[in-house]
């Protein structure tokens, strides 16, 4: 998993500029680990961006008042729903590997049985990959990394 950056604060600053800072940093570890997100041979790619929503989701709700309600709310909503997209995919992942694994384990006769279910599970891979796929589309389409880093610029009312 890839390691959280370091945001460095200052106790004395004002919170919307701490706030500003470290929505910039997550949002910037999100978008770093989009690249070849897809690839299906490389699970790790899809965990590191899922785990980078979940600090950008929980950085965006911890410094909730640091941002009009107005700009917020809807890029929020659209990191939960790339976050999602990104569970929708990686539960395969793991599922496959597992089974993957345990298919080594068995004797030759059990292993028909586990390859229907991988079988099954590359399927449910792939959909998860589509729907992977619409989200990133969607997330490009809407300017999700503009509007993070409009929402990381903006000047916070005192």
């Amino acid at each position: 998993m890839a390691k959280a950056r370091e945001v460095p604060l200052d106790p004395d600053e004002p919170f919307g500029l701490a706030a500003r800072r470290v929505v910039a940093v997550r949002a910037q570890e999100l978008f770093d680990h989009a690249e070849n997100v897809l690839d299906t041979t490389d699970i790790e790619r899809v965990h590191d961006m899922r785990v980078a929503t979940r600090r950008l989701r929980a950085a965006l709700e911890v410094f909730s008042a640091a941002f009009p309600k107005d700009a917020l709310r809807p890029v929020l909503r659209d990191v939960k729903r790339l976050a999602d997209a990104l569970g929708e995919r990686r539960d395969p992942d793991v599922h496959l590997e597992e089974f993957g694994k345990l298919r080594e384990r068995l004797d030759a006769p059990d292993h028909p049985g586990v390859d229907v279910l991988l079988a099954d599970l590359r399927a449910e891979q792939a959909r998860g990959n589509e729907i992977l796929a619409t989200a990133l589309e969607d997330a490009r389409a809407t300017d999700l990394a503009g509007r993070l880093a409009a929402l990381a610029g903006r000047e916070v009312p005192a």
